[in-house]
Formats: C-alpha cells, sequence, structure tokens
C-alpha cells in the first residue's frame, strides 16, 4: 500500500509531508512583526519624534534664561511619580539588591547624557545639537555591542547605519567649519564637546540596560533617573549656576512639554533597546534631528542651510532601509 508501511500498516514518516498551506490559518494569525521590528517602532514613534521636540527648552531659555540644570530639575520632577506604581506593585523603588548599583549606574549615564545636550543647546542650534548627539551615540553603541557583546549587523544594518552617519556629517560639516573665534567659538566648541559626551553616555546607559533583567525593571530606571537627576542638580545649579522662577506662561508651557516628551521618549527607548541592537535603536532615534531641523526653522526661526535638509533627506533614507529590513513577518506558533 503507498505511502503506508508493509508490516504494520501505519504511515510511512519517511515521506515527506505535503506542505502547509497558510492560508487555511486567520489573516491576524498568519504572520505578526517581528521583536526587532516591534522595538524599531516604538523607538521611532515613541522615542525618536517625542524627543525631537527639543526645541521648547531653547525657548524657555531664550523667554528667560532658565539655567540646564534647572530644566533637568523640573524634567526629573516629572519620573518621581512612578515610585507610586512602584509600591502598588509592591517592588522596592531601587530595585533587587544585586542589580541595584547596575541601575543606578544606567541612571547616571542617563543624567549626564541630557545634562550635557541641555547644556549645549544654549549654545549650539537645536538641530546640530540633536545631530551631533545621536551620531555620537550611534557610533558608541555600535561599537560597544561589537567589543563587550559580539553582536553582529548584516549588510542592510550596516548600510544603513554608515548613511546614518554620513547624513549627519552632511548637516554638521559646513557648520564646523565656520566656527567664530574668540569667546562665542569657544562657547560653541564646548558646546559641541558636551553634545558629544552625552552621546557617548547615551550609549553606555543603553549597554547596561540590556544587562538588567527583573520584574519591573522599566519602572524602576525611569523613578532611578528622576531620583538621581534631582539628588545631582539641585546641589550644582545652586554652585555652578543662577536659579531662576520663570514668571511668563510660555517658559511654563515649555517646561511642562519637555518633561512629559521626555518621559515618553525615556520608557520608550529603554523599551526598545530590549528588543533590537543598540546602534539600530539610536540609528531610528536619528527621527529626532528632522523634528529638531524642522522646529529650529518653524518656531526658533532660525536659519536651515541646504546642507541641512540634504543631510536629513540622507537619515530618514537609512532608516527606511533599517526599518524595511527588519519588518520581518513570523507566523504564530514559530520558534522566535
Amino acid at each position: 500500500m503507498a505511502g503506508c508501511h508493509p508490516y504494520f500498516n501505519l504511515p510511512d514518516f519517511t515521506q515527506p509531508s505535503p506542505p502547509s498551506t497558510p492560508s487555511s490559518l486567520p489573516s491576524h494569525q498568519r504572520c505578526r512583526p517581528s521583536d526587532v521590528t516591534k522595538g524599531l517602532l516604538v523607538a521611532l514613534l515613541g522615542g525618536g519624534l517625542p524627543a525631537g521636540f527639543v526645541g521648547p527648552s531653547r525657548m524657555a531659555y531664550q523667554a528667560s534664561h532658565l539655567p540646564s540644570l534647572e530644566l533637568l530639575i523640573c524634567r526629573c520632577l516629572f519620573h518621581l511619580p512612578i515610585a507610586l506604581l512602584l509600591k502598588l506593585r509592591g517592588d522596592p523603588l531601587l530595585g533587587p539588591p544585586d542589580v541595584r548599583g547596575r541601575a543606578c549606574l544606567h541612571a547616571l549615564f542617563n543624567v549626564l547624557s541630557i545634562g550635557c545636550a541641555y547644556s549645549a543647546v544654549q549654545v549650539v542650534p537645536a538641530g546640530n545639537d540633536a545631530t551631533v548627539h545621536k551620531g555620537s551615540s550611534t557610533v558608541c553603541s555600535a561599537l560597544l555591542a561589537l567589543c563587550l557583546e559580539s553582536q553582529r549587523l548584516s549588510g542592510y544594518d550596516w548600510c544603513g547605519l554608515l548613511g546614518s552617519i554620513l547624513g549627519l556629517i552632511i548637516i554638521v560639516g559646513p557648520g564646523l567649519g565656520t566656527l567664530q573665534e574668540g569667546t562665542t567659538g569657544l562657547y560653541t566648541d564646548l558646546g559641541y564637546v558636551l553634545t558629544f559626551l552625552g552621546g557617548l553616555a547615551l550609549s553606555l546607559g543603553l549597554l547596561v540596560y540590556r544587562s538588567l533583567d527583573f520584574p519591573s525593571c522599566l519602572l524602576t530606571v525611569a523613578f532611578l533617573f528622576g531620583l538621581v537627576g534631582l539628588v545631582g542638580s539641585v546641589p550644582g545649579l545652586f554652585l555652578l549656576q543662577i536659579p531662576v522662577l520663570p514668571n511668563d506662561p510660555l517658559s511654563w508651557s515649555c517646561v511642562g512639554a519637555v518633561g512629559i516628551l521626555a518621559l515618553v521618549s525615556f520608557v520608550c527607548v529603554s523599551y526598545a533597546v530590549t528588543k533590537a541592537h543598540p546602534a539600530l535603536v539610536c540609528v531610528v532615534l536619528h527621527s529626532e534631528v528632522v523634528v529638531a531641523l524642522m522646529l529650529q526653522y518653524y518656531v526658533l526661526y532660525e536659519t536651515v542651510a541646504p546642507s541641512d535638509i540634504m543631510g536629513a533627506g540622507v537619515v530618514l533614507g537609512s532608516i527606511a532601509i533599517i526599518t524595511t529590513q527588519n519588518l520581518s513577518c513570523e507566523r504564530e506558533g514559530q520558534v522566535e
């Protein structure tokens, strides 16, 4: 009998089984986005776009000369109510004792990154600040992941990574070649150095966060960011800067917008980096540069050069390459 074992009259499992027909499954169960795709989409929509609204921090500085550390303190205050969620869940505020040190280190790196970015945006154009910050974080994330985690990127990922760096060079290059001399030029140079150091601190923070694995990890690191930021910023504000109490609605509106958007971006980026390579997450976060350039032109009324538009187009093309390459579908039940 064809297809049956001659002695036991059982089906012959040595014969290849007919291919399954995916069309027999419902359309919503046929395929679903992979974890990498989910992470990149969350980083793009929830991390990069809100973070691009760095312009309000400069508007607050222009309106009432709000110091950068005071703006950082206001942002940290938005993170403190997360302690109520941790208490309701019965989780320790500082995380489990065995990972508490790494969680605080992650918060410290993020505070340094944001503090450098807020300080630099007062002397560097908003678009250039976001460009250098995200470019340095991308390069450092790729190098650190390759050296410390032995993670490999595909050819398409490397193409998108190098393309995004090229776009950032196109944006920043002409501006770096025409820096002014004297005190103004010195402050501008210092602003770019702070922006680069902020990107380096961001990449280190993302790498540390990937090593954390415990319940309520995301809520814990968000609360620790606010706590560590307050502990470090309050003394620094009175020692290094002069506190300013905003007395106009525009400044208060800008502070509130920065705090809310930054909290959303922080949570989304922390989630995305657990699903995708840190370098890919940083590349997708380059959408912040495009948003910052738009705000720079339409809201802050600052000049946007043709090279800025060209570089922004290259960055968007690189993001499209990486996102399209990772838009894979997985059949329901397939082992990820």
